[in-house]
C-alpha cells in the first residue's frame, strides 16, 4: 500500500476542496480554460525545477511512496500530480475566500455576505 501514498494524499486534497467549487461558488472548475492558463506557469516553472533539483542530487523521492512511474526529465509522475493539484486546491480556497469577503456568498451565518446582519441603514451609530 506505500508506493500511491503521495498520490492518496493529492487525493485527499482533491476531495476536500471540491465541495468549495459547490458551496462558495468558487467557479474554478466551471471556467477551465482559465484555470488551465492559471495553472501552466506553475506547473512548467516547478517541473523544470524539480527535474534540475533531481539531475544535481539535491533532493530525491522515496521510491516506497511513490508509483515509480517516470516523466520526461526523470521527474516522478507523483511530484507531477502535486504541481497540478496544490495550485488547483490553492486556487478554490482563494476564490472561496474572495467570494465570502467581497459578500457573493450570502447563505453564511456570519461574515460579510451574512443575511442575519442588520442592513447598512439599520444598523445603528
Amino acid at each position: 500500500m506505500d508506493r500511491g501514498q503521495y498520490l492518496l494524499v493529492m487525493l485527499g486534497c482533491l476531495i476536500v476542496t471540491l465541495p468549495l467549487e459547490w458551496i462558495f461558488s468558487a467557479r474554478v472548475y466551471r471556467r477551465p480554460v482559465r484555470t488551465l492558463k492559471t495553472l501552466a506557469p506553475v506547473v512548467v516553472v516547478f517541473y523544470l525545477w524539480d527535474a534540475v533539483a533531481i539531475a544535481r542530487g539535491h533532493w530525491f523521492f522515496a521510491e516506497q511512496y511513490v508509483t515509480g512511474w517516470r516523466m520526461p526529465l526523470d521527474v516522478p509522475f507523483d511530484e507531477f500530480v502535486f504541481f497540478v493539484v496544490v495550485p488547483l486546491c490553492l486556487l478554490l480556497s482563494y476564490e472561496s475566500v474572495r467570494n465570502i469577503l467581497d459578500g457573493r456568498v450570502t447563505w453564511l451565518p456570519f461574515g460579510p455576505g451574512s443575511r442575519s446582519r442588520p442592513a447598512a441603514s439599520q444598523r445603528s451609530r
